[in-house]
């Protein structure tokens, strides 16, 4: 399924990357940015709060049912995961008109209700596949970051604690976007950001699985 979402993003990249003025007999209102960029966001959220296991994780018992997933696959999905994430906010990004607004709504802050321009229907459909594949990575991600979290409770990865200082930096970065109400523009273009660095960081992290 990852690799299914993945492949269809890079198809996404080939997409109308300028939206064109359409006449009202032709076109569609947008839908609400809010609903796009929140569940992105949510699934940076979800990696960054691998930082929590570091503090609260507890002592491996004999009677802990063992994961089910290898961590070296768990590993490589939830990178798979943060490179996904990356095209998502990188796509966001490159069609700000459609995505972050413009005018009063481009510097509105964080609320549902901010009106996208008038689309074509190609657009609106490709506007909702989006949508469809920023869910499925919002699965994949929490997913993926929950075996990751097991795998260092039970002490298949041994990371240094900068690390997952790392990944506190990100997960606060996201917070304060959300306590700040940023405008729709500067969450996607630090979701970009974060994205990158979530995906050093998992890298990172895959250095100092067990073997």
């Amino acid at each position: 399924m990852l690799m299914r979402v993945l492949e269809h993003l890079t198809r996404m990249t080939a997409m109308q990357q300028k939206v064109e003025t359409q006449s009202d007999a032709d076109s569609r209102i947008a839908p609400d940015p809010l609903a796009l960029v929140l569940p992105a966001i949510s699934a940076l959220g979800a990696i960054a709060s691998i930082a929590a296991i570091n503090w609260v994780a507890q002592e491996k018992t004999a009677d802990r049912a063992r994961s089910r997933r290898k961590s070296g696959v768990a590993l490589r999905d939830l990178e798979s995961c943060c490179m996904g994430l990356q095209e998502i906010f990188k796509r966001l990004h490159r069609n700000p008109r459609l995505f972050v607004g413009e005018g009063a709504g481009a510097t509105s802050p964080l609320k549902f209700g901010v009106c996208g321009p008038r689309i074509d229907q190609a657009l609106a459909r490709s506007c909702h596949q989006l949508m469809n594949d920023i869910a499925s990575m919002l699965v994949l991600a929490s997913q993926n970051a929950f075996d990751v979290m097991s795998a260092v409770e039970d002490g298949e990865i041994q990371a240094p604690e900068e690390l997952f200082y790392g990944f506190g930096e990100q997960q606060e970065r996201l917070n304060k976007l959300i306590q700040g109400r940023a405008t729709l523009k500067v969450i996607v273009e630090t979701g970009v950001e974060v994205s990158e660095r979530l995906t050093a960081l998992v890298r990172e992290l895959r250095k100092y699985k067990v073997e």
